[in-house]
């Protein structure tokens, strides 16, 4: 009940984030969210503590690591997935995460709920799609079927990537300042990448400190 109930918030947080992010409402509608971000975050922290919850993390090995970026080696990953089409990320991630939400929250053949994991995942580029990572001991056959149409279940490749960290919240100005940086490190080491970037995000909406995202670009063979 607890762990649901944090997931629930997860949501939540996540939504009231995007709708800062995008600058378009009164003061009065920012004074209303500050306020509930500050009394859901409470009631968060304290739910947190009572159930201990982590929610488990996609595994990758370290191939190797600078002050710059990070060269990584992921295995093959079951997703939930979504097309958003054209647009920001600011326009399409909260829309993206509902929307897969919906499917792990009960919003399937079997009314399963299924855990949270982190990183989520959003393709970058003209058009993009976001993707949860299923937990360990999914495969396509055993997930069930998504209510939603526009919720597909996909198995992502093996992929060798270059990866470059930074904190706070993400926007899109702050992902393409990091794309151009991550770009720029690896012309200086003559490292060819593809042009297939993504963005990850780790964090709970609710936690306001450590936050950890990453824009990563896969690596030419």
């Amino acid at each position: 009940m607890f762990n649901l109930l944090i997931d629930l918030l997860n949501i939540l947080f996540y939504l009231y984030a995007e709708t800062l992010n995008k600058r378009i409402m009164t003061y009065g509608k920012i004074l209303l969210i500050v306020c509930l971000l500050m009394a859901s975050f409470v009631f968060a922290r304290v739910i947190s503590n009572k159930a201990g919850k982590k929610s488990e993390e996609k595994n990758y090995t370290v191939e190797s690591s600078n002050d710059k970026f990070e060269i990584r080696n992921y295995g093959t990953s079951i997703v939930a997935s979504v097309e958003l089409g054209n647009g920001t990320y600011d326009d399409n991630s909260s829309r993206g995460f509902r929307k897969l939400a919906g499917y792990i929250f009960g919003g399937n053949n079997e009314s399963q709920q299924i855990a949270m994991t982190s990183p989520v995942m959003m393709e970058l580029g003209d058009s993009s799609t976001m993707h949860f990572f299923m937990p360990n001991g999914y495969d396509l056959d055993n997930l069930p079927t998504p209510n939603n149409q526009e919720v597909q279940l996909d198995e992502i490749q093996p992929k060798r990537v270059a990866v470059i960290k930074f904190g706070g919240w993400a926007s899109q100005t702050r992902i393409d300042k990091y794309q151009s940086k991550l770009v720029a490190s690896l012309k200086e080491e003559g490292i060819e990448h593809t042009d297939n970037f993504f963005f990850l995000g780790y964090n709970a909406p609710y936690e306001m400190v450590n936050r950890k995202n990453e824009v990563m670009v896969e690596l030419k063979d």
